[in-house]
């Protein structure tokens, strides 16, 4: 039976045709065989370039911003000072946001929140993260985080791409690409988001691959009856139905690739073969009944809540037990311009007692040791107030610095790394930067973020593009 006409394609003919470097640069581009082999020759087809220390990553992102000043970076002379004026001198010649940059007074604004020490190190806490505060001895608080991007879009494609453009690949993508698949019958890169969250919109941009081949993209799962779009199977198929119908399709696409070299119709074979497979791992990986009521009140009562932050925590951690490579938490709706004082609250609430259970689990599992967990946001929030000074007051984004905490594989627990000036604008001290970030988790999982490329439109790309240094102060 002959599936496809002798129609030859644009591809096709370079391929075919033997038109010399055409040919051969294409067969380069496109040939799984010769990519895998690149990849061999470099050391980084599923395996690390040095013994890891990290075999996972959960990465627990705050979308919108929150404020570091009132969370975990205490600075007690803007409460002495709240109502004046940001000091020239503090300020320099920073730009600020089209929201502030027109205001006639710029007032320092001190935390409503009372700050108290923790941890062997000291670390402060607001009282708004008293689970957080009460872990404070297996964290390593980063209070020197900065970046260039100054809004929401270009700053959360920064974080998760190492790039302000969108369309490159996504840290979860360069380490399903560098470090392959642990579990063939699961994704090596999940993302879950918090239901029903208003805030900055998230694009699948975030966790795609780029020029990365697309089996690599992040896989979203959703609280829902099918927590993966299109995986269960129609009305009226059954598995054996489905099985002899994507065996079939195997073989037309067998049969097309034999003509067309092109390594994405080998992706669209283990895209379904996936697809088939996880029919039956992903119910088994987020059925949460059978877990201890111990376990579930750890993280408080809206665990079974589906698509809660708290569901989607206990969830991370059943996908790290059966091997899932990086795990990807998004929590919306923390850009606070104003109403401040009211809503930071209510996300703390939401956010802090789930984020402590799951490094607590993770411990309790055994699998902390070797999962890096990650928790922060895109920038930080200024010092100052945006608009008038009022009781309900808001911040402005700000890039200069702001704070993450980390936990667990290989980090530096019961730390406290870099610091700010004592009004919390500048850095005083051992600037992190995204690149360091990326760099540094990539160390941590064995990869050398230096060796990790990918040859695209002549040239050669990585994560931390030509920049990024491993921080040895947050390793262990």
């Amino acid at each position: 039976m002959h599936f496809f006409p002798d129609i030859e394609t644009r591809r096709q003919f370079l391929t075919q045709s033997g038109l010399g470097l055409g040919s051969l640069a294409l067969a380069d581009m496109l040939s799984p065989q010769a990519a895998s082999a690149e990849l061999k020759d470099r050391g980084v087809l599923g395996e690390p370039h040095f013994a890891p220390k990290a075999k996972r990553i959960i990465y627990m992102f705050m979308s919108g911003a929150p404020s570091q000043l009132d969370l975990l970076d205490y600075k007690p002379v803007l409460n002495q000072r709240n109502g004046e004026q940001l000091p020239d001198s503090v300020r320099g010649t920073q730009r600020l946001t089209g929201m502030s940059g027109n205001q006639s007074s710029i007032p320092l604004v001190g935390s409503p929140f009372k700050f108290t020490q923790h941890g062997q190190a000291g670390a402060w806490f607001s009282d708004q993260l008293p689970y957080t505060a009460a872990i404070a001895d297996d964290l390593c608080v980063v209070n020197s985080m900065y970046t260039e991007a100054i809004n929401h879009g270009p700053g959360v494609t920064f974080l998760q791409t190492g790039t302000q453009i969108a369309g490159r690949p996504s840290m979860g993508a360069w380490l399903s690409y560098g470090l392959g698949q642990d579990n063939a019958n699961l994704p090596s890169f999940v993302v879950l988001i918090t239901k029903d969250k208003s805030g900055q919109p998230l694009g699948s941009h975030l966790w795609g691959s780029g020029f990365l081949p697309s089996r690599h993209q992040g896989v979203q799962f959703r609280a829902a009856k099918d927590p993966v779009l299109y995986l269960g199977n129609p009305a009226g198929v059954s598995n054996e139905s489905r099985r002899l119908l994507l065996d079939r399709l195997k073989e037309l696409h067998e049969h097309q690739l034999s003509k067309t070299p092109d390594s994405e119709i080998q992706n669209r074979i283990d895209h379904y073969e996936m697809a088939y497979s996880m029919q039956s791992s992903v119910p088994e990986a987020t059925e949460i009944s059978g877990e201890p009521k111990s376990v579930l009140d750890d993280y408080g009562p809206d665990v079974t809540t589906p698509g809660s932050f708290a569901a989607n925590c206990l969830q991370a951690r059943r996908l790290a037990e059966r091997g899932v490579r990086f795990i990807q938490l998004y929590h919306q709706d923390w850009d606070h311009h104003g109403g401040l004082p009211g809503a930071l609250p209510k996300l703390c609430k939401e956010t802090d007692q789930p984020a402590a259970a799951l490094v607590k689990d993770l411990k309790r599992c055994g699998l902390l040791e070797d999962t890096l967990v990650v928790w922060g946001g895109e920038f930080g929030r200024t010092n100052y107030c945006q608009g008038r000074l009022s009781p309900n007051f808001g911040r402005d984004h700000h890039p200069r610095c702001f704070s993450i905490w980390m936990a667990g594989g290989g980090v530096k627990p019961g730390s406290v790394y870099g610091e700010t000036c004592e009004f919390g604008y500048n850095i005083a001290s051992d600037g992190l930067h995204i690149h360091d970030l990326h760099a540094t988790i990539m160390h941590l999982l064995g990869i050398d973020h230096e060796r990790l490329t990918y040859k695209f439109q002549g040239r050669r790309y990585r994560l931390t593009d030509v920049h990024g240094h491993v921080v040895q102060g947050i390793l262990a």
